[in-house]
Formats: C-alpha cells, structure tokens, sequence
C-alpha cells in the first residue's frame, strides 16, 4: 500500500519552530490533508531546500507553507525555485518580537508572491486553513469540511454568554 502524496509541505527553518508549526500539522491533519513536515533552512541546508522544494509539484504537492524567524529568508527561497503558492509564517524570534521576520516575509519583490500570515501560531493555524481553502477549491469534499468548521465557529461565538 502505497502512502498519498503530501498536498502540502510544511517547512521550518529551525526544529524550535516545531512548537509553534505543530498547530499548523494538527489543522492539516484535522481536515485529513496529507501534509508532511520538514526542517530545512534556507541558510544552513541551501542545497537540500532547494532540491526539496524544485521537486514538490512532481510529488504532488499542491500548496508550500514556510517559518522562518530573524531573516525569514525560507518562504521567499521556496518562492525562488518554484510556482507552487508559497505561505510564509513568521516565527517570533531573538529579536523585535517577530517583527523583523514579519518585514521579511511580506516585502518580497514583484514577480516573486509570498502570503504572508501572522506571526506565530495565528499565522500557524490560518496558514493551514488557507492552504485548506486553496485546495476546497478542486475537493467538494474538503470544501464541504471548511463550510462546517465554519459554521462551527459561528455556533461557538453565538453560544458564548457574558453572566
């Protein structure tokens, strides 16, 4: 038996970002996307980042999600080397609470898109929702999953009493 293709790639430019990338798996897995989860930096392994990220599309990923802190360089060098939609998550590093990652992430040249989430795990969980969304847009099935966590959402604000 053979294991399905990740439909998307979940990378990390450091194992601490697992603390915080692990919302993003545990969303994928939720709406039972096949993902896989990589440590590769876009400066201490060029090489292997490179090869990793060139070859996804014929593995059958469909959608890149990036976290990097400091630099951030990791979503905006898996951008460089393929066409695939990049996501890039900003991780709170050592310096500026995140903010210099963010700056890194968002200001990538024209020609060269990386959306951008928010630092940490918000940007975590909604880049796997957005990685959701973007493959709803081929699977009835998982479309219908994201109308009901929706709606779910929804019900849980509505339920919520002040006394």
């Amino acid at each position: 038996m053979t294991t399905p293709a990740p439909l998307v790639a979940v990378l990390m430019g450091s194992k601490s970002d697992w603390e915080v990338m692990k919302s993003t798996a545990e969303t994928l897995k939720s709406f039972a996307v096949t993902h896989e989860c990589r440590v590769l930096s876009a400066h201490r392994t060029p090489k292997e980042a490179v090869d990793y990220i060139s070859a996804a599309a014929g593995r059958g990923t469909k959608v890149i999600i990036a976290a990097a802190g400091g630099a951030a360089h990791l979503a905006g060098a898996c951008a460089a080397h393929t066409i695939l939609p990049v996501l890039g998550v900003p991780m709170e590093g050592w310096a500026l609470k995140g903010l210099d990652a963010l700056l890194s992430t968002v200001q990538m040249p024209p020609g060269m898109p990386v959306g951008t989430l928010a630092i940490g795990k918000p940007g975590a969980v909604n880049a796997a929702l957005l990685a959701i969304q973007i493959l709803a847009l081929q699977d009835a099935q998982l479309a219908a999953r994201l109308v009901a966590y929706r709606d779910e959402q929804r019900r849980k604000i509505l339920s919520e009493t002040l006394t």
